[in-house]
């Protein structure tokens, strides 16, 4: 969550009068645990929805989920067939072959961005994920980014809020 990608969307959702909640999967940073290879991790996000919703501040039928790479895996199954989650948001998201039928099948709003020098996610990968998600769906590509965005967080974190903005 400390990590620039993060952070710059989360700065960019504040500035927007937002919510973000941001924390670390098990095991990472300080959080107890260990890793669950993807799966234990949709049990994270999904404590982390209902925490989020018992503030009083929070209204639950607004919330929407964000994920950059490995955190982009986590959050698309929960995000598909959680009924609190109205949108979605995948950053540079590393979908395995595997998660093309859930990607098909998900039709709540999503924006997929990728960078067109992402060394994780080619721009062959990134085209195929367009091809295969599900409408309602935006898609952007950022020219010059590469996996870890540096240099492109202004313009990534303003999508990330405009989409959020509009959706929920």
């Amino acid at each position: 969550m400390d990590n620039n990608v993060i952070l710059a969307a989360g700065s960019a959702l504040l500035n927007e009068s937002m919510i973000a909640l941001m924390f670390n999967f098990r095991g990472v940073g300080r959080s107890d645990g260990s890793y669950g290879g993807g799966v234990a991790e949709q049990e994270d996000v999904k404590a982390a929805i209902s925490w989020l919703i018992s503030q009083p501040e929070v209204n639950g039928d607004r919330v929407g989920l964000l994920g950059y790479s490995f955190g982009a895996a986590v959050v698309l199954p929960v995000a598909c067939v959680d009924e609190r989650v109205k949108a979605v948001a995948l950053i540079s998201p590393p979908l395995e072959p595997s998660q093309m039928p859930l990607l098909k099948g998900c039709t709540k709003p999503k924006l997929i961005i990728c960078g067109t020098d992402d060394f994780v996610v080619p721009p062959s990968q990134a085209e195929m994920i367009k091809k295969e998600a599900a409408e309602p769906r935006q898609f952007e590509v950022i020219s010059g980014a590469d996996h870890f965005w540096w240099g492109h967080e202004v313009e990534m974190a303003g999508k990330v809020a405009a989409f959020f903005k509009q959706k929920l």
